[in-house]
């Protein structure tokens, strides 16, 4: 059906064809204040009250806190988490290798100080089971057993040996919580929030159900009641689900009992909070309820005692004094604190963004990693380790009616289990991204896994750049509307005129394969044009100069010949006025040349080649060169090359990278492609002296 048969509203304008030049020539542009770098540095370090807001976001929205609507669902929210937080804390301290206790002051200052200057309102700041296995690695490394062990001491002495080596393996781990804090805060500060953009969806959701993989796979053993050896490093999960499986005979099947009845109880009422939300005025705290049962059954059962179920024991009361960090530890923890410092950051923005997307808010990058630099190197002081956020504690929180991060500090003042709530995030995704963050994260561990996994989603980037589509375009007839010519019926080329469009930059990666469309697609190679013209030339002068040869030997035929029919036979055979003309030196085995079709169909079809830029956000030094090129080779053979829909930061571009020049002028941009078309047209109507020129050639 004829797209002008359609009954739409019509649109019509009338305006001189545009240029980008004479736009800008008639336009009066915004004067922009330019500021010197010593100007924007003092401005970046000028207090204000907005970047004091963004510094410390309790102050902007503490104010505005809606009291009779969120309290309730904020408190019943921290309840449930600090109560999940309790024996979380307990156990993962156990996986950093430090006494118990100190997973609760992981688990208290760090939240209160995160409360204050986080972005995100549903996360649940503290211990986290990767995390501590990796403090726990490095703690192990610098403060193994072999080295407080001598098997010569009684017992006491034996005791006194395990003391100090808890008191060096303490020593690390705050070493450790200073020196990745103190990274995050500096890569804060430099706006290395930018990375976030590497971490698309699935691969957030990937890397998240891997680290779900890596808590499930670590608490299995303390599920079962099974003791196993520390694993760390690349296949650490394999390896420790081996283990488990080797040991499996050795399971105490009363803490199996207990774990279950107590994950039964979470499922069900967690399935009934979902059923009945509209109804209930605010969640079952059901993990609240879960420990308080818990820990009354193993006290009057004496479960540690009768049936060998393994308990947390003493706990000592108070808080310790502020110490400084050992800062003679910073040269032995450099890498691994990187590690520990990028791992912890993705942790908490993937879970972060998920939120925010959910509950329709945004979260700031850059302040997170503040943020975490802060609770990291000021908790160090009171000797915590590393703390990031805990997949399981926040979905505790936001499921239970957490509204903001009050929820988060209440839940600092008390504490669950975490395999439970993890089920959401199996959810099947099948992308590439998704399965490479996946698979590298549980093979290789989450650092590893996550380094592979934003360096594949970079190359994803650069193949997108250096794969772009390339299209004709042709137009919808009478319509200043330009689209794919393969893809639609109606859309017919312009006779004469070339529109060749790609959806990518112009740069060094794709340079090649631009050209390369460019000529596959126009059906146009100018290099191999003038390569048969050139040919086609040599052919021609050879088949005169063979011609004229041939002519001489002729002449002395006729002048030795007696009579006049040899004379006839001669002139019959090549024809004077042929000969002189030179059309027979045009050999017939020529007529049929590859090279010489393809530069007769070429030359005379195509008088214009107009560039679509308006999908190019950049072009570089080597794009810019490649740009020159066509347009020289392009003008050799007669065809004109325009440039269509460049957008200002192109032209930037461009002037920045000294393109245009003599024989590259302005007059070569235009605003659209239907004003680019128009000039062509136009230019070709009237006989202007390049397509003459063109056309002599």
């Amino acid at each position: 059906m004829d797209v002008s048969e359609v009954s739409l509203p019509m649109y019509n304008i009338s305006r001189p064809v545009y240029t980008l030049e004479s736009i800008q020539t008639n336009l009066h542009r915004r004067e922009k204040l330019k500021s010197s770098r010593s100007a924007k540095l003092l401005q970046y370090f000028r207090c204000s009250t907005k970047k004091a807001l963004s510094f410390i976001p309790i102050l902007e929205w503490l104010p505005k806190y809606p009291v009779k609507e969120y309290i309730l669902g904020d408190i019943i929210s921290g309840l449930s988490t600090g109560m999940m937080q309790l024996p979380q804390s307990l156990a993962y301290a156990l996986l950093a290798a430090v006494p118990p206790v100190f997973g609760l002051y992981s688990s208290f200052f760090p939240v209160l100080l995160y409360m204050i200057f986080g972005t995100s309102r549903h996360v649940s700041i503290g211990t986290f089971a990767v995390i501590s296995l990796m403090v726990g690695g490095v703690a192990v490394k610098l403060a193994p057993d072999k080295m407080f062990h001598d098997s010569s001491v009684n017992t006491t002495n034996s005791s006194v040996s395990h003391e100090a080596r808890d008191a060096m393996r303490i020593q690390v781990a705050a070493a450790t919580a200073f020196l990745s804090g103190i990274i995050q805060f500096c890569l804060g500060l430099l706006h290395f929030g930018f990375v976030v953009v590497y971490l698309a969806e699935p691969l957030i959701r990937g890397f998240t159900t891997a680290a779900a993989v890596h808590v499930f796979v670590s608490q299995l053993k303390y599920l079962l009641g099974i003791k196993t050896k520390r694993f760390g490093g690349p296949l650490s999960a394999i390896y420790t689900f081996i283990a488990v499986c080797f040991n499996i005979k050795d399971t105490n099947v009363t803490t199996v009992i207990v774990g279950a009845i107590c994950i039964v109880i979470l499922l069900v009422v967690k399935k009934l909070n979902d059923r009945f939300k509209a109804k209930l005025p605010a969640p079952i705290p059901v993990e609240l309820i879960v420990v308080i049962i818990s820990t009354g059954v193993s006290a009057g059962m004496n479960l540690n005692e009768n049936y060998k179920v393994d308990v947390v024991g003493y706990i000592p009361t108070g808080l310790r004094a502020p110490v400084l960090p050992d800062f003679s530890l910073l040269n032995e923890i450099f890498a691994d604190s990187i590690a520990i410092a990028i791992v912890g950051f993705s942790m908490t923005i993937s879970m972060a963004k998920i939120f925010s997307l959910r509950h329709g808010y945004s979260v700031n990058a850059n302040q997170e990693l503040i943020a975490l630099g802060i609770c990291n190197s000021i908790g160090s002081f009171f000797q915590t380790f590393p703390v990031t956020t805990s997949m399981s504690r926040s979905l505790v929180q936001e499921s239970t009616g957490g509204k903001t991060e009050i929820a988060g500090g209440i839940s600092a003042l008390v504490v669950l289990l975490v395999i439970v709530a993890l089920g959401f995030l199996f959810e099947p995704l099948p992308q590439a991204l998704w399965l490479v963050a996946f698979v590298a994260s549980f093979l290789l561990g989450l650092d590893y896994g996550l380094m592979v996994s934003v360096v594949f989603a970079m190359i994803t980037v650069v193949y997108r750049t250096q794969s772009p589509k390339y299209r004709i375009l042709g137009q919808i007839p009478n319509t200043d509307i330009y689209l794919d010519v393969e893809a639609y019926e109606e859309v017919q080329e312009i006779p004469g005129i070339k529109i060749f469009q790609s959806n990518a930059p112009l740069y060094f990666a794709n340079t090649d394969m631009y050209v390369s469309a460019l000529h596959k697609k126009t059906e146009i190679d100018p290099v191999a044009i003038s390569l048969a013209k050139k040919k086609l030339e040599r052919k021609m002068k050879e088949a005169q100069l063979a011609e004229g040869r041939k002519k001489k030997t002729n002449l002395k035929l006729i002048k030795s010949a007696k009579g006049a029919a040899k004379h006839e036979v001669v002139s019959e055979d090549v024809p004077n006025e042929e000969i002189q003309n030179g059309v027979s030196s045009v050999p017939e085995t020529m007529e049929h040349d590859e090279e010489l079709a393809v530069f007769i169909k070429s030359a005379t079809d195509t008088h214009s080649l107009i560039l679509d830029f308006n999908p190019v956000n950049f072009v570089d030094s080597v794009g810019a060169k490649v740009l020159k090129a066509i347009i020289k080779t392009y003008g050799e053979i007669g065809i004109n090359v325009f440039m269509a829909g460049c957008s200002e930061s192109v032209v930037e571009d461009l002037n920045r990278l000294d393109f245009f020049e003599k024989s590259v002028t302005r007059d070569l941009l235009f605003h659209s492609v239907h004003d680019a078309v128009l000039h062509c047209q136009n230019l070709a109507s009237f006989g202007d002296g390049s397509f003459t020129e063109r056309s002599d050639s």
